[in-house]
């Protein structure tokens, strides 16, 4: 149609807990918000990362679709867990193209499954540190993780345009709302069943990781160590009192979940600094559920001894408070982080 618009793509971040839904106007440094909402899903439909009821899924893709009355059919969306592998690796230098064509082979030797069980994708960093030699950051996903989350959107009705790793969206949203810092940053996403770890220098990508823990810690650690169903671990998990039940009891259990994913943490880190030869972190911003909780920010920082903030992914995007509510974008801000990460790729996108 002549002088018809062209509609940006939404973003889906499907996660265990939620489905966060985002489209956003704009590119380069300058985005307007336009929609924006979240479901809740039910329990054990999605359990770290692997999808245990398509038609549950794609239901609530589709409440959350109407709800936000979309009219797009694009879609932008993400995997993570332990189907996807990225690694920095060191290649002989060769063109675009040659590396395109041979990367498969490759990336053969650095991957714990059949090749021909993943899709592999590469991103060109720079020199590598010997002469004729090029650092690469390689990805690989397997297959039917994509096709099972392809075959959930698909479902609901939409066009996937763009599959996307959930730590590459984390990196896009932070280089759009924070100025690149010098140094070590780390972006930690922590989600209801999957952490993933982004570790920038320089704001470049040189070390990422998941790990399966996340904020069902504290819901699996309430249910088991003080009996409660599960609709009262979670209200407790967020900070909603439940009548009948001892706080200081409430109160241990969570600081040990804590204590144990902050420890977790910790172990990334050595890990990445044994293994790069990297300076120590120096600044660690935390998105995903686990930033909501009481106390959590407080221990991570005095535990790792590093500043740590909660991640804001709408900082540097426009929002119109005359369509969105203020305190609901504020309260829900950390959950929003991937999506907004992929809210802002395009179909044009390589």
């Amino acid at each position: 149609m002549l002088f018809s618009r062209k509609i940006e793509p939404i973003a889906l971040d499907i996660g265990s807990t939620y489905i966060k839904l985002v489209q956003l106007k704009g590119s380069g440094k300058s985005y307007s918000l336009v929609k924006y909402g979240m479901v809740p899903l039910p329990a054990e439909v999605i359990v770290e990362g692997a999808v245990m009821d398509a038609n549950r899924v794609s239901e609530a893709i589709k409440e959350l679709l109407n709800s936000q009355k979309v009219k797009t059919k694009e879609v932008v969306l993400s995997v993570s867990g332990s189907s996807v592998i990225i690694k920095r690796i060191s290649i002989a230098d060769m063109t675009e193209e040659e590396l395109a064509e041979s990367i498969k082979w490759e990336a053969e030797q650095y991957i714990p499954f059949s090749i021909d069980d993943v899709n592999v994708d590469f991103q060109k960093l720079g020199p590598g540190a010997a002469e004729g030699q090029a650092d690469v950051l390689l990805v690989a996903v397997k297959k039917d993780k994509i096709n099972d989350y392809v075959n959930l959107v698909k479902d609901a009705g939409l066009e996937p345009v763009i599959v996307d790793v959930d730590a590459f969206a984390l990196a896009n949203m932070c280089e759009l709302n924070y100025e690149v810092e010098a140094g070590i940053t780390a972006l930690l996403n922590i989600g209801a069943s999957v952490m993933n770890i982004n570790i920038l220098r320089d704001g470049v990508s040189i070390f990422t990781r998941d790990i399966t823990v996340g904020g069902n810690k504290y819901t699996e650690a309430l249910q088991r160590d003080a009996g409660l169903s599960y609709e009262d671990a979670e209200k407790v998990k967020r900070g909603v009192a439940v009548d009948g039940v001892d706080r200081e009891q409430l109160s241990g259990i969570m600081s040990s979940v804590t204590e144990e994913i902050v420890a977790q943490i910790q172990q990334s880190f050595d890990f990445f600094r044994s293994t790069t030869g990297s300076d120590k972190v120096n600044h660690v911003l935390v998105s995903g559920g686990c930033a909501k909780i009481g106390q959590f920010i407080k221990v991570l920082s005095e535990r790792i001894e590093i500043p740590v903030d909660v991640i804001n992914p709408f900082k540097n995007i426009k929002v119109d408070q005359k369509h969105f509510d203020a305190e609901y974008i504020s309260d829900t801000a950390p959950l929003a982080a991937v999506a907004v990460g992929l809210a802002m790729r395009r179909p044009s996108d390589r």
